[in-house]
């Protein structure tokens, strides 16, 4: 009695088949995972953003507006703590840089909804860096003068108006940069309808503030509008976070 054979192709069509029906499981696997790690950077930014401004706040950290004997004392008295501040500025870099790198490819891998979005927020993520970085040397620069000084100098005097400069600068990034996150996510379908209309809101008053820069600069307190767009910029980034990290 002749038993039937199996054809060999039939075994190969069953193999492709099962790669076929496993390669979108896979997809959305490592979807899942980037967009996890998108949410874990984003809250370890926020974390150590505040930990940063924490230490200014606890060491009494002087406004632009103070004078510079002021600004001249705290800096000779405190330079164990603006280590750390300066320390962890450099992580606050790569912890952004690595979050708008990775928002943008997740956007990508979501069907490129909102990548224009995503492009504007690296590129002004990456420009924010630029300038929070030179706003952190020229406040090394003040560190390291004052520990040599009994009075302000017209040197020290121009290294911390430079410092204001750089900072106030930085603002518009900062804003820019919320604003393509926030419309990025939402269009991409990772956040709520509220979160877009926060990052805008929110990242209009960097913007709006950085505009008087020489103001600020010169101890104007258009800088708190500033300092209420990051800190609606931190909330929008736990919120996110957590919602990603979710899945």
């Amino acid at each position: 009695m002749n038993s039937e054979k199996v054809p060999q192709n039939a075994f190969e069509d069953i193999s492709v088949k099962m790669s076929e029906a496993a390669t979108p499981a896979m997809a959305v696997g490592n979807r899942v995972s980037t967009t996890r790690i998108v949410g874990v950077v984003a809250l370890s930014y926020v974390a150590s953003m505040i930990v940063q401004n924490a230490v200014f706040a606890v060491t009494g950290s002087p406004d632009y507006s103070d004078p510079l004997g002021v600004v001249l004392t705290y800096h000779a008295e405190n330079q164990g703590a603006l280590a750390v501040t300066s320390g962890l500025e450099a992580v606050n870099m790569l912890l952004l840089l690595l979050f708008v790198t990775a928002l943008h490819g997740l956007v990508q891998r979501r069907g490129g909804a909102g990548a224009d979005w995503s492009r504007l927020a690296v590129a002004a993520g990456a420009t924010l860096s630029a300038l929070f970085a030179l706003t952190i040397a020229t406040h090394i620069a003040v560190v390291l003068a004052a520990d040599g000084l009994s009075e302000p100098t017209p040197a020290f005097e121009l290294m911390w108006q430079l410092h204001a400069a750089a900072f106030a600068l930085g603002l518009p990034a900062l804003g820019a940069t919320f604003i393509g996150a926030a419309l990025a996510t939402h269009a991409s379908g990772l956040t709520r309808p509220w979160q877009r209309l926060l990052g805008v809101a929110g990242g209009s008053l960097p913007i709006l503030a950085g505009a008087g820069n020489l103001a600020i600069a010169n101890g104007s307190p258009l800088l708190f509008i500033g300092i209420l767009g990051l800190a609606t910029w931190l909330v929008w980034l736990v919120v996110t976070g957590l919602r990603l990290i979710r899945g």
